[in-house]
């Protein structure tokens, strides 16, 4: 089994949290508005999350609940 190491996980979320932001017709500013961070760029490139802050598990909760997905999807 392929072991990911975390810079390709930051970097799958990244690419499905603008996936799955994409389809729910949201902004990056959109996003960031209802999460209540500034760095959803960051997070959508797939860069170190947060301006180089570790980005946690309730970061993905919520943007889950947010997006109306399942926190498995941003991680596919």
């Amino acid at each position: 089994m392929n072991e990911l190491n975390m810079e390709e996980i930051h970097k799958r979320i990244g690419i499905n949290v603008a996936k799955y932001r994409n389809e729910a017709g949201l902004s990056q500013l959109d996003l960031s508005l209802k999460l209540g961070h500034k760095s959803v760029s960051i997070l959508a490139s797939g860069e170190r999350f947060y301006n180089g802050k570790h980005f946690n598990i309730n970061h993905l909760f919520q943007i889950a609940d947010i997006l109306d997905i399942e926190v498995c999807d941003l991680l596919k």
